[in-house]
Parts: C-alpha cells; sequence; structure tokens
C-alpha cells in the first residue's frame, strides 16, 4: 500500500499532519476515521536503513514527531453525533496512537531489550521481525502467521528459489549483521532481565540460520554462504551481551506509574497497578480454595489416567473437540454456525501425521518433560484445549468473518487485545465447566480445570511483581514454581522461561491481563444478568460480547450496554 496523506472533511485539512503549520479544521465524516486508521497502520512500520527496520535515536525521533501530528489530526474529528458503535471505534484509534506513544516513550525496547533483535522470540514480545524483513527466511523455514507450511521432511530439504525468491532471501540474510551493529549502538538502557531472554533466544536464532546454511549448500551456495555470515553476527552479538549484562540495569519492569498509565490510556481499564493487583490476589484465593473443595468431594475417586503417547493424545483431543462443540450447540451457550468444525483445529494440532501416530511412550510426555499446562492436558483435555479451540481459534474465525468495523477487523497491536483475547479464553474455561461440560467425564476432570487456573495464578502474580519493580526474573521463576499447586512447575522449566518473557516483554504484563480480563468479562456478565433478570439469555450475552470484536473490555461494554463510565483515558504526559 502506498503511502497517503489523508485530507480530512472535504479536503478542509490542508494541515493535518503539520503540512502547512495552521490550525486543522474540524471533520465529521466515520469514513475518515478509517481512512486516518489505514495511513496509521502504515506508518507504524519502521523505516528500512540498509536493507533492516531502523530504530536509531533519529528514526525514533521522527516517529514521535510523526506521532503527534496523527494525534492532532485525530482530536480534529468531531465524533459527537456519531453511534455508539463508531465512537467505540475512534477511542479504539486513539488507544492505538497512545500505544505507540507509549513504545516509543517508555516501553523502548529497541534501547532496553536485547530480545528485540531476535527473529525467533517474537510471540512474547515485540521484536524487530517486520515481515517483509524475515519473511523469505519464515518462507523457508515453513512458518507463516496461519501456521507450518510444510512438513518436517520438507523443512530439512534442500530447495530451489526462484530468482525473485533468492533476491529477497539474499537481501534480508545480507542486512543481519548490520542489524546487529546498530543494535548494539541503540541498547544504551538494557536491562539484564531481557538479556536473559534474548541469550536463549539468539542461540536458537542462531541455530536457525546454520539450518538455513545447510539446507541451501546444495543448490545455492552463495545464499548459504549468506546465511553463515548472519549466523556468525547472531553469535557475535550474544557474546556481547554474556560479557555486558552484568553491567545491564537488574530490573526491566514498566514501574506502577507507567503500568497505571499503560491500562487506563491504552487497555481503557479503570483498574491500574493497585485495583489489578487486588483482583489477582482474591481471585487466587478463590481458585486454591475451590481446588482444595473439588479434591476433597472426589477424595474416593480414582485418579485419573495419565496420556504417556501422542496416539492417546490425539485421541483424547478429537473426542474432547466434538464433545464440547456439540455441548455448545445443544445447550445454547453460544451460537454454533454451520462452519464450525473442530477437525480445523485438530489438524492444524496434529495435521495428517496424526494417523500414522502409535502407542509408543512419548519422551515428551514423561513427568521430568511436561509443562504445567501439559500435565492437566494429560489427565483432562478438555478445559485446556476448549481455551485453545474456542476460545482463540474459532474466535479468530469468527472475527475474519466479521464486517462491521475494518478497524476492527485489523487486528490489535502492541499487546492492545490480551485482556479481551485471553480473558475470554479464560473465562469460558470455567464458565462451560459450572454449565456442565465436564459431567459426563471423569469426576476428578474439574481439579484439572482449577489447576488450569492456579497456573495462570502462577504466572500472573509474578507478573505483576516483576513490573513493579519488587522482584527480578531469577525470584519470579522462584516464585511461579512455589505458589504452583502439586509442585508442578519448575522454574527452569522451558513454559516457565516463555510465560515469564511474554510476561517482562509486553507492556502492561501478560497474564496480568489474563486474569483481569476474566474479571471484567464476569462483571459485564454479572451486570447484563442483573439488568435483563429473568430474561436472560447466556447465548445472546456471549453472541453480543463476540461479535463486538478483539476490543477494550470497556469498549464492549460501552457497545452492549450504552455505559461508557469505565472507558478512561488520562491526559497526564508519560
Amino acid at each position: 500500500m502506498k503511502a497517503r496523506i489523508y485530507i480530512v472533511c472535504t479536503q478542509i485539512i490542508v494541515g493535518m499532519f503539520g503540512l502547512l503549520g495552521t490550525s486543522a479544521a474540524i471533520a465529521t465524516d466515520y469514513d475518515q476515521l478509517t481512512n486516518l486508521f489505514e495511513d496509521f497502520r502504515q506508518f507504524q512500520e519502521a523505516t528500512l536503513h540498509n536493507g533492516f527496520p531502523d530504530y536509531s535515536n533519529s528514526a525514533v525521533a521522527d516517529k514521535l514527531q510523526g506521532l503527534g501530528e496523527y494525534k492532532e489530526a485525530l482530536n480534529n474529528i468531531e465524533n459527537s453525533s456519531w453511534p455508539v458503535w463508531q465512537k467505540v471505534d475512534y477511542h479504539l484509534v486513539r488507544a492505538e496512537m497512545n500505544a505507540m506513544e507509549f513504545q516509543h516513550r517508555i516501553q523502548r525496547p529497541w534501547s532496553r531489550d536485547p530480545g528485540f533483535y531476535s527473529m525467533m522470540g517474537g510471540d512474547a514480545g515485540a521484536t524487530i521481525n517486520a515481515p517483509k524483513f524475515f519473511e523469505p527466511i519464515f518462507s523457508l523455514l515453513g512458518f507463516s502467521e496461519e501456521g507450518p507450511t510444510m512438513t518436517e521432511e520438507q523443512r530439512r530439504s534442500s530447495p530451489k528459489l526462484t530468482l525473485d525468491e533468492q533476491h529477497a532471501t539474499r537481501s534480508s540474510l545480507l542486512a543481519i549483521p548490520g542489524m546487529y551493529k546498530q543494535a548494539r549502538l541503540n541498547l544504551t538502557e538494557a536491562a539484564a532481565d531481557f538479556a536473559e531472554f534474548a541469550i536463549r533466544n539468539l542461540e536458537e536464532d542462531q541455530g536457525v540460520y546454520e539450518e538455513l546454511a545447510e539446507r541451501l549448500t546444495k543448490n545455492h551456495p552463495d545464499l548459504a554462504s549468506d546465511a553463515s555470515r548472519a549466523a556468525s553476527a547472531v553469535h557475535e552479538f550474544r557474546e556481547w551481551m554474556l560479557a555486558n549484562k552484568d553491567e545491564m540495569a537488574p530490573y526491566a519492569g514498566l514501574g506502577k506509574k507507567n503500568y497505571d498509565w499503560w491500562m487506563h490510556n491504552v487497555q481503557l481499564s479503570p483498574w491500574g497497578w493497585e485495583d489489578s493487583n487486588r483482583i489477582i490476589q482474591s481471585e487466587y484465593n478463590r481458585i486454591i480454595t475451590f481446588l482444595k473443595l473439588e479434591e476433597h468431594r472426589n477424595r474416593k475417586s480414582p485418579n485419573l489416567p495419565v496420556t504417556m503417547s501422542q496416539k492417546e493424545w490425539a485421541d483424547s483431543l478429537r473426542i474432547a473437540l466434538h464433545h464440547v462443540v456439540d455441548f455448545m450447540r445443544d445447550e445454547e451457550i453460544m451460537t454454533v454456525d454451520d462452519w464450525v468444525n473442530p477437525e480445523d483445529y485438530y489438524a492444524y494440532d496434529h495435521g495428517s501425521a496424526s494417523d500414522e501416530l502409535d502407542d509408543s511412550l512419548s519422551d515428551e510426555f514423561l513427568p521430568e518433560n511436561t509443562s504445567i499446562d501439559t500435565k492437566v492436558r494429560q489427565r483432562e483435555i478438555l478445559p485446556g484445549e476448549t481455551h485453545e479451540y474456542i476460545g482463540h481459534m474459532l474466535d479468530y474465525q469468527r472475527q475474519a468473518v466479521l464486517t462491521k468495523s475494518p478497524i476492527r477487523s485489523a487486528g490489535r497491536r502492541f499487546n492492545m487485545g490480551s485482556m479481551r483475547l485471553e480473558g475470554w479464553a479464560v473465562a469460558l474455561e470455567e464458565l462451560l465447566m459450572q454449565a456442565g461440560v465436564l459431567d459426563e467425564r471423569p469426576q476428578r476432570g474439574r481439579i484439572m480445570e482449577y489447576l488450569m487456573n492456579a497456573s495462570h495464578m502462577s504466572l500472573a502474580i509474578p507478573d505483576m511483581k516483576m513490573h513493579a519493580n519488587e522482584i527480578n526474573l531469577a525470584e519470579a521463576r522462584q516464585l511461579c514454581a512455589e505458589i504452583m499447586p502439586r509442585g508442578w512447575s519448575q522454574e527452569d522449566e522451558r513454559m516457565v522461561w516463555f510465560e515469564m518473557q511474554s510476561n517482562l516483554r509486553n507492556p502492561g504484563g501478560f497474564h496480568s491481563n489474563v486474569v483481569t480480563g476474566k474479571a471484567y468479562f464476569m462483571k459485564l456478565f454479572r451486570e447484563a444478568a442483573q439488568e435483563a433478570d429473568t430474561e436472560f439469555v447466556i447465548r445472546d450475552f456471549v453472541d453480543d460480547f463476540l461479535s463486538a470484536g478483539t476490543i477494550p473490555m470497556s469498549l464492549i461494554r460501552w457497545e452492549m450496554t450504552g455505559n461508557s463510565d469505565d472507558v478512561t483515558l488520562v491526559t497526564e504526559e508519560l
């Protein structure tokens, strides 16, 4: 998409981006908001310097100046006569502009977080991996946003690239050494906890480039050499971090004041750090209490069998997926469209290889190798996979057909969607359990659901303390292990490292948003139920909630109830 500067309200605002330095006129057309948003999305992308995204001080300063002009243009759109859903979109755009400002003034990952320059750590926080920068490499690896694009055998083969593919791959690979040279200059505020994550992630990055070099040697030896040089650049950057980590800042959290600003101005939540912490502690008390009650209730029931093979896992997954979809349809929990097919998720999770699985023991299911989630799913797979399939995949599928608003259908950036996405998925687990989805399954399955919830708590509590700069990463991992029941968490297990990375590298945390998002869903549920009283219909409520899209919870509440008193926007400067 070519860069554009939109002229708002019949081309009156000639200087909307400061081009003329004059006062802007007022626009009232909703289309001008969508145009501004589309242009703003393109503006967010980093400019390229020598083939890689530029986050030098001058480049960042230019972005901040341009952002101010976009915010001024937004302020000059008059929305008082718009319907609520359009006003919601206006605040959604405003919140995203606030998020970008927060990233550039406070979070500053290019200056504070060495993991920003990792290719493989993107699921756990912001990275430099602009799609057009790493896309050729991801393609060779068989990765895409929709999931794997090739089998393991194909991924290990020697590819034959077209001339265009060769050019694109070379451009990406040749940019890597220069990117890490700039990274050393940019990282003037690096924190040691961020470096700990980066050291782990970059070891994986190096292995990826080495694998690429090996795969390209046969048909494209020149590209193989480029990949080897990229691997060397990653190695040298990693060694630089190892040598300098002890001199970096001891804490990496936002601090309570910045956490509050993020929650109020980006998540548009009425809850800052103190309120969020109280909610999380209260939910932790409730979950552990109910867990113990379920354990007592089922103290004479037989233990659940433990899945130990891929074949058992695949079979139990398929049964659980069909069961939960039938349950939601039959019990009228939410509208289940005719196109809903749990086999979509099954195929995504297992692929065609699932038919070739056998009953032999799998190393990944041995007790010493399993994460918290796996331990739960080995015993009762339904809650966790309901979270992933209904809570996420089906949610994304529904969003793909959302046509009400181009702004909402564009998806959220800057971790803005975490409260809605994860809050809904976690709330769904317990909602369905209380509605009876586990009633026909082994009795101890309810215990597993509370253990799943306890795992969220074991991650959310350290999340809050890290962002308050009360504990460091090592202490957070220890705390996670201490407060997870049954000893089902170990401070050095892979999942704990990844989830703590998600907590610390995302603005406003991650698992704290999981818990407060669930709390806000329950608040909205209660308000809707009280308002409708005996006329309350769960299916209608859930359908209305999901149809609002992936937006801050207070905006969903505004649209569903007409009440905007939770839509907070603080005007204090960062």
